[in-house]
């Protein structure tokens, strides 16, 4: 499994173009006044998913071959992967099955369905849900799509970095959430490949840190448990994929806690009136925490998504 290159990401982009319009790039007075850095935000919050996922999705499915199309794609996901795949499936006319944990965010689950889905809930958490999703495409021939270990999807949600480096080529940092990884690992291929100097800080949670150790460790780490408020960034297991690129490339990997967590989400909606799922603020409360580094640089909040339920807000 090879990572994909520059130029895939730019072939991603062709595909992409033709069902999605480019995120805004936005800078935030209020945000930079507070930070003591010039601030924008990558808001992926306006994909039809509320999610930047929905890039990778588009990716991969159109590019399914026909026997993989007939047969139906199954994958895992706590709510954005999901419903990224939802959705292409939907657009390109495949059946898609989609496993969540019995827990999972309610109203990811109802829009996965709203686009068409099969969602079954299996499983305690994500990991769980993963591998119920893995046995059953042994078991009925699905095309498994795995979250994170997908060069396509990887190329496919490259396409955000790419917006950032051309509308924005004098940034110096990019803040990104880890998960699965594909978002990190993009920024890492696209936007070290395009300008070398970029900074990309990951951002975990400390009580879901399985990247992050295994980042500082040199080798895969699995945590026994991922029991962050963040369901966008709960996992326990790190993937050979999105570790391996993240590895090798990426600058520095923050930990959050999750009360940090939860200032994120609201200092992005009392500052800049932007509303971020947990995930998707993470970035703002690492930049928050490392703001005696970043002061009066040029730096890009990654939000990668807004899907919060009405409870958790």
């Amino acid at each position: 499994m090879q990572p994909p290159t520059l130029q895939d990401v730019y072939r991603a982009r062709q595909v992409i173009s033709r069902h999605l319009a480019p995120t805004p790039l936005v800078r935030s007075a209020a945000i930079s006044e507070v930070l003591e850095c010039d601030v924008y935000l990558k808001l992926e919050t306006a994909q039809p998913i509320g999610a930047f996922k929905v890039r990778g999705g588009i990716n991969l499915v159109s590019q399914l071959p026909e026997d993989e199309r007939a047969r139906g794609v199954i994958t895992a996901s706590t709510g954005n992967h999901g419903q990224s795949i939802a959705y292409a499936a939907r657009t390109f006319g495949v059946k898609a099955i989609i496993a969540a944990p019995e827990r999972a965010n309610p109203d990811k689950v109802a829009s996965m369905r709203r686009l068409g889905a099969e969602v079954i809930l299996r499983g305690r958490d994500f990991d769980e849900a993963r591998e119920w999703a893995e046995e059953q495409a042994r078991l009925e021939g699905y095309r498994y799509v795995h979250p994170a270990n997908e060069p396509l999807l990887i190329a496919g949600v490259g396409t955000a970095s790419l917006e950032i480096m051309e509308a924005l080529p004098q940034v110096d940092a990019i803040l990104v959430p880890i998960g699965g990884g594909s978002g990190a690992s993009s920024h890492c291929l696209v936007a070290k490949g395009i300008s070398p100097s970029v900074k990309v800080i990951g951002v975990q949670a400390e009580k879901a840190p399985s990247v992050y150790l295994s980042w500082k460790a040199g080798r895969k780490i699995e945590t026994p448990e991922a029991a962050t408020w963040a369901e966008g960034i709960m996992t326990r297991v790190p993937f050979d994929l999105t570790l391996g690129i993240i590895r090798e490339h990426i600058d520095e990997i923050v930990l959050v806690s999750e009360e940090e967590l939860r200032q994120g989400v609201r200092f992005l909606l009392e500052s800049a009136h932007q509303l971020a799922e947990p995930a998707g603020a993470a970035p703002a409360a690492a930049a928050r925490k490392l703001k005696d580094r970043l002061r009066g640089q040029t730096v890009v909040l990654f939000v990668s998504g807004c899907n919060i339920t009405l409870d958790q807000l």
